[in-house]
């Protein structure tokens, strides 16, 4: 019996059996022999999710600059589960298996399949022995144990180690195998370097293995090609010819020209370089977090401070951090620099000290959004259990469809702990995973409900399209994710809308003085992340209406 994989449409493909394997090869196999008589260099990049598919399809868009003429032949390789499968009938058709925002991804894609023949994607992973170039995009976790303490997480290195000792197995020796996933320090040179060596030896292969890691810098949202295409790279090999290759191939993929390469010793400095400039981001992030407390305690509107000092050129990133730092990457990457020390470099002592704070600072920061919101609704004569309560802005940062490590998870999932109805309202999400599949998703015991009680009810929650609809009859709005929407909002719609005066939540900034005043003219009650200022709003308005 045939098991199948669902793609989020709904659409059903049946998981392919063993005996379909040396067909498919064959298939690929005859491609890679009409790409080769082309002079195309043949890459296999293994795993095509938000990193990968675009990556590939990059790839294969890429040309040579003295002929003009297509200069890869890319097929994309992802495992044959049935919760990822999906993704190689519906690239091979020449449709993204990723949602992304920016109108760059879909015609890439459709383009290098359907027009230029430069792209295809397959489940059988021996395409591998047809490789010149190996690009690896797939995931390496890390999973957190306890919420706000990162200590006690691990890195995940199942998926990586299973799939760098298949390309070992499997690729010819002058192939380069290009590690792009972020990774523990330490990973490229002492976990997949002796992997490989080890398979070739068994192989019979006396030349070192070509390794080399170059991660990406990708960011979701409108610009998310030209994040990996158009941007700074920085790369390294585990030995001399493998520095060369991955050099050689950067700048024939990305837009080096512009955005120069930096080329590092060890692939352990490269790897650090990742970790270090997400730590730093998360870290800064994290730092207003005591000062947004301060400026509610102290009627400090914490936002006009960041517009004061971002003038100052050199404090010009500064950044409020809302109800949390979701993304892929900040939220983690610490974890696996703290995880590496320990268990990859051998270390027994803890050196450190301000990374761990501040990932466990952002993990819980949407805790104090809920406990805002129950007491808005405390002052309005209501409690939190009962209430029925409007989500606006499910995914972790603005303007994208992106949920992963999402400050908001955090306060829909404390609130509903505490009795809350939650509703969740976003315009640009059709799901969202980590409540509707919670049980599976992001990994089967790997959801965020396990922190908390009272969560089986959540996986019926679907995401609203209709404003109006979805305020009909709640007590409370949050306002989690700046999305371009949001922004002008009118208090006497939203309270139009939902029937009476409700308990408003800003989490990002959102509110100018001017609708909290407003808000408060209306019956509403305000509160916001880090802006103690609008307690003299609520007294201004209470003495005007006296």
């Amino acid at each position: 019996m045939s098991n199948y994989s669902v793609c989020p449409a709904g659409e059903k493909f049946a998981v392919p059996e063993k005996g379909e394997y040396a067909g498919e090869f064959e298939r690929i196999e005859s491609l890679v022999e009409a790409a080769r008589s082309e002079g195309k260099e043949i890459v296999v990049v293994m795993g095509v999710g938000f990193v990968g598919a675009v990556m590939a399809a990059i790839i294969a868009d890429a040309i040579d600059k003295k002929s003009g003429k297509p200069s890869k032949f890319v097929i994309g390789c992802q495992r044959p589960s049935t919760r990822s499968y999906w993704k190689i009938p519906l690239l091979n058709r020449g449709l993204s298996p990723v949602k992304a925002e920016d109108p760059e991804v879909e015609p890439m894609i459709k383009r290098c399949v359907l027009e230029k023949k430069t792209l295809v994607a397959t489940y059988n992973d021996d395409c591998l022995k047809l490789a010149d170039c190996v690009v690896v995009d797939v995931q390496c976790d890390y999973t957190k144990n306890d919420l706000g303490n990162m200590r006690t997480g691990r890195t995940e290195m199942g998926a990586l180690e299973a799939t760098i000792k298949t390309i070992g197995e499997k690729v010819p020796a002058r192939s380069l195998t290009l590690i792009e996933t972020t990774v523990a320090p330490g990973t490229t040179e002492f976990v997949a370097w002796p992997i490989i060596k080890k398979a070739f030896e068994a192989r019979g292969i006396k030349s070192e293995p070509l390794l080399a890691h170059s991660f990406e810098r990708v960011m979701p949202g409108r610009n998310y090609v030209s994040s990996i295409r158009d941007f700074w790279r920085v790369c390294s090999g585990c030995n001399a010819e493998a520095r060369k290759r991955v050099e050689k191939f950067l700048r024939e993929v990305l837009n080096t020209d512009e955005y120069p390469l930096t080329i590092m010793d060890r692939p352990i400095e490269s790897e650090t370089t990742k970790i270090v400039e997400n730590s730093y981001r998360a870290t800064i992030l994290a730092f207003l977090d005591e000062w947004s407390l301060f400026a509610e305690r102290n009627g400090v509107d914490l936002i006009k401070v960041i517009k004061a000092i971002k003038v100052r050129p050199t404090h010009n990133n500064i950044i409020f951090p809302g109800p949390g730092v979701g993304g892929y990457c900040l939220p983690k990457d610490g974890g696996l620099g703290y995880w590496a020390y320990k268990h990859i470099l051998g270390f027994s002592d803890d050196i450190f000290k301000i990374t761990p704070m501040a990932i466990d600072i952002n993990d819980t920061r949407g805790l104090r959004a809920a406990t805002l919101t129950r007491d808005a609704l405390r002052n309005m004569g209501r409690q939190a259990a009962g209430s029925r309560i409007l989500l606006c802005g499910a995914s972790y940062r603005q303007d994208v469809a992106d949920t992963r490590y999402s400050g908001s998870e955090i306060i829909v999932r404390k609130l509903t702990e505490m009795g809350a109805e939650m509703r969740v309202h976003d315009p640009y999400l059709e799901h969202w995973y980590e409540l509707e599949s919670q049980d599976t998703y992001p990994a089967a015991g790997h959801s965020l409900a396990r922190f908390f009680r009272n969560q089986d009810e959540l996986v019926n929650i679907r995401v609203q399209h209709d404003l109006a609809a979805a305020l009909g009859g709640v007590q409370a709005i949050i306002l989690a994710v700046g999305h371009e929407p949001y922004l002008q909002l009118d208090p006497d719609k939203i309270v139009e809308w939902a029937g009476a005066p409700l308990a408003v939540i800003d989490c990002f900034g959102i509110l100018d003085d001017e609708k909290i005043r407003r808000y408060f003219e209306l019956g509403c009650e305000v509160k916001a992340l880090g802006r103690g200022h609008i307690q003299r709003i609520k007294e201004q308005v209470r003495k005007t209406t006296k």
